[in-house]
């Protein structure tokens, strides 16, 4: 402990802080630069919003089976996932921020480029704190410390959401595209340098994560489930009445936010004239809409 901080709890919300800055970013700026400066189709957006639909239902279970079954070096521990994953993580939000080429109105590589960002940004981010969460359940058995990740996390999502008021006072609102460019690619080291502190720096009850996942497998035969039980605990889990009112809870709330992150700039600007409010205080503006409900 030094000055009060715990060192675990702090390493441990490195990664929320990083992923905070450059997820509110990414779902802020996309569809406004793909509408209005990319000048995607109508079309072609619907069509990378569906890829991006079906990709978002996959990854989930796809990577949480690669992290606990496979024996890569990137998943023998969640740091080390955390810690590999946060460089291409970055790099994968930077992906729309820098066109391929000069797109015309209407360009079908555009479109390429949004399915090509959407995949890449949440596959990564998915990978990331997927580790992360699982992390949070390794740390510590005791219900005191895992209150004190959790307050040390919300403290990291209320820090990194300021990412947007920083952004939008920089940039201009992404009008002033270049600066706005260098402003995501600070924001992308300092993201990454957040995440592998997270990756070299926290420790977890399960260090021999990979000595103890031999001998569970040893002990259960080759430690796979048959498809009969598989069949059996997702039925149990999605009759089961929390469950349902949780999904049901969440659903609703990803909704509203996505829709409020994605669409707002697009809003003010249609709703609100510009010389009625300026630039820096619709930077304000949509920076509270993300500090405050933190």
């Amino acid at each position: 402990f030094v000055l009060g901080i715990h060192p675990n709890a702090l390493a441990y919300s490195m990664t929320t802080l990083g992923a905070g800055m450059m997820n509110s970013i990414f779902n802020f700026y996309y569809v406004k630069l793909f509408l209005n400066r990319y000048k995607i189709s109508e079309v072609a957006f619907h069509q990378a919003q569906v890829v991006f639909m079906i990709w978002n239902a996959i990854n989930d279970p796809l990577f949480g089976y690669i992290q606990d079954n496979y024996k890569f070096a990137c998943c023998s521990r969640r740091q080390f996932s955390i810690l590999y994953g946060a460089p291409l993580y970055a790099l994968a939000f930077l992906l729309p921020w820098f066109p391929w080429k000069h797109y015309e109105e209407g360009d079908w590589l555009s479109g390429l480029h949004l399915i090509v960002a959407l995949c890449a940004f949440d596959g990564l981010l998915t990978f990331v704190l997927l580790a992360q969460c699982a992390l949070f359940a390794e740390i510590s058995t005791r219900h005191e410390s895992r209150l004190q990740l959790i307050k040390y996390n919300q403290v990291a999502t209320l820090i990194g959401s300021t990412s947007i008021l920083f952004c939008g006072l920089i940039s201009d609102n992404m009008e002033n595209f270049a600066y706005f460019q260098a402003f995501a690619v600070l924001v992308a080291a300092l993201a990454t340098a957040c995440m592998c502190y997270t990756g070299k720096y926290s420790t977890s009850q399960y260090e021999q994560r990979e000595v103890y996942t031999e001998n569970a497998n040893r002990d259960n035969g080759d430690g796979a489930l048959s498809w009969s039980s598989v069949i059996s605990l997702t039925k149990q889990i999605v009759t089961e009445k929390n469950f349902l009112f949780f999904v049901t809870m969440n659903f609703f709330q990803v909704f509203h936010l996505a829709f409020c992150n994605n669409f707002m700039m697009i809003f003010a600007d249609n709703l609100i004239p510009k010389d009625v409010l300026s630039s820096s205080i619709r930077s304000i503006m949509y920076g509270a809409g993300f500090i405050c409900p933190q």
